[in-house]
């Protein structure tokens, strides 16, 4: 469907292959950064994206959209909570500029009582609204989230989206996909970046609402990212 940023690593080097849009590619010196050893920066964090090539990812991954979807007519756009909604708001307000339709339909799903791991913690669980106040039956669906890891969250939230009805097709949009994670058989339609790492790298996306500005960055493990 297009492509992305792809970011590898390999032992204790970085490589870092890009496959944008070709009227929206990102800026040169990204594109010719050398390897650099992990000690470098996993413990305080690697920025793979900066403000600004967050905004071009997002604007690529828009452009893709209305190449594939049109107008969005008899579609409508469904963020996963909560951190997929953040993405989401971004894609749907984009999308009605673009396209002039004010009437995308637009949803936000709660998937937690459809995890798989639900019943196996011990903290008290604190689900999220669901705002979906249409029926998907018979419509084309943009299921988006922030990342897909292993692919479980996704995997709840088809479950979960069965009760507004039987859509005619879903396709999945993530910002960061961490395709060498996967524990099911669920690959994303539009991807932002692609990041292969260990199991125990943690990849921390900001958000300007919520941390007071736009970038992704790769932590060698996720104590250290919450500590950030």
């Amino acid at each position: 469907m297009g492509g992305g940023v792809r970011v590898c690593f390999f032992e204790n080097k970085q490589e870092v292959t890009l496959l944008c849009h070709p009227q929206l590619s990102l800026p040169h010196s990204t594109r010719n950064q050398e390897p650099v050893t992990s000690n470098q920066f996993m413990s305080t964090g690697k920025t793979l994206l900066t403000r600004e090539q967050f905004a071009l990812t997002l604007e690529r991954l828009c452009h893709q959209l209305l190449e594939d979807w049109g107008d969005f007519s008899n579609a409508c756009i469904i963020g996963i909570q909560p951190r997929g909604t953040l993405l989401s708001n971004r894609i749907y307000e984009r999308i009605k500029e673009l396209t002039g339709n004010r009437a995308i339909e637009y949803g936000k799903l709660d998937i937690t009582f459809y995890r798989d791991d639900f019943r196996m913690g011990d903290a008290p669980l604190a689900p999220h609204p669901n705002e979906i106040d249409f029926i998907v039956a018979g419509k084309k669906v943009l299921l988006i989230d922030d990342c897909l890891y292993t692919g479980r969250t996704v995997s709840a939230a088809l479950a979960a989206l069965q009760h507004y009805g039987r859509p005619d097709a879903v396709e999945l949009l993530v910002l960061v996909d961490r395709r060498f994670n996967r524990q099911l058989p669920i690959q994303p339609d539009y991807f932002g970046i692609a990041v292969d790492a260990l199991d125990e790298a943690y990849v921390k996306v900001r958000w300007k609402e919520t941390h007071g500005d736009d970038e992704i960055l790769l932590f060698e493990n996720k104590h250290q990212a919450v500590s950030r």
